[in-house]
């Protein structure tokens, strides 16, 4: 009798009343755990990342990593050089996970292939160099050069580049704060990564974007890079990041790795003998017409 009690089911929930409070929290705990965030601790949200190919970095990144469906400003004192040996690693691994699989002969294999998002670089400071992009992993079929000489040309092309899901690079220098936060919301439907690269002066104004970072040369081939904004807590100090370029490390030796030392001071000349006395007119030098 004792076991027949014992083994007999839970009473099963009645139609019209609300569930018991232990079997709602557990789920609501589950559901809400990526989307809480709070902000003494990084923001962990359930969106998408892309690593950025630097440990130091990922740490500091909300999810590890740059978002997907956000806007990222990248500030620095002169566009067109430290932005692409910063994200080079995150882009190349952006198209490498795009390879095409290697399918059967046939017609019917080739209609099923997925088409291959592309890399658009917007209003770029300096014609595209094909050959260095290569040797950063980008090859010339992952890349489509848009010039737009009007800001609103710029700004346009980048919001349809957005809403199109495919990567972007655009170089804004005179984008105001509410256009930024338009490309913002058309990020918000996107999977794919976009920067913006601005003036670092522009890091006295105020952005839509969830992630602004500042990045300035450092010693050597390193760069430094200060969060200046981010879902959590604020970022202290900068962090050095090795960035050498991948056809350079092969012919960099061990000492050209590290940063050079300052130069000292120059040593001071020695002080002039002064010249020797003459007894007589006759011992002087004769100056020839």
């Amino acid at each position: 009798m004792l076991s027949a009690l014992s083994s007999a089911p839970a009473a099963l929930p009645v139609p019209g009343l609300p569930p018991q409070k232990a079997s709602l929290d557990a789920p609501l705990d589950a559901r809400l755990a990526g989307r809480l965030w709070r902000g003494s601790s990084l923001g962990a949200s359930a969106a998408p990342t892309l690593p950025s190919g630097f440990a130091a970095l990922d740490a500091e990144l909300p999810g590890g990593g740059w978002p997907l469906q956000a806007i990222t400003e990248l500030l620095t004192p002169q566009s067109g050089v430290l932005e692409w040996r910063l994200l080079a690693p995150a882009l190349q691994r952006w198209w490498a996970a795009q390879a095409l699989p290697a399918a059967a002969p046939g017609r019917r294999a080739r209609a099923a292939a997925p088409a291959l998002r592309s890399l658009l670089l917007i209003n770029p400071p300096h014609t595209p160099h094909l050959p260095g992009l290569r040797a950063l992993g980008l090859p010339q079929a992952a890349l489509i050069w848009v010039t737009a000489t009007a800001p609103a040309q710029q700004l346009w092309a980048a919001e349809q580049a957005i809403k199109s899901r495919v990567a972007v690079l655009a170089w804004l220098p005179e984008a105001r704060p509410e256009q930024i936060r338009r490309l913002q919301v058309s990020a918000l439907s996107s999977d794919a990564p976009a920067f913006l690269v601005r003036p670092e002066r522009a890091g006295q104004q105020s952005s839509a974007a969830p992630l602004r970072l500042v990045v300035q040369p450092g010693d050597g081939w390193a760069l430094n890079v200060h969060l200046l904004k981010r879902r959590g807590p604020a970022h202290e100090g900068w962090l050095e990041l090795p960035a050498v370029p991948g056809a350079v490390e092969p012919l960099l030796t061990a000492a050209k790795r590290k940063p050079q030392p300052a130069p000292g001071p120059a040593p001071s000349p020695a002080p002039a003998s002064p010249p020797l006395e003459r007894a007589d007119a006759l011992a002087r030098t004769v100056l020839h017409a």
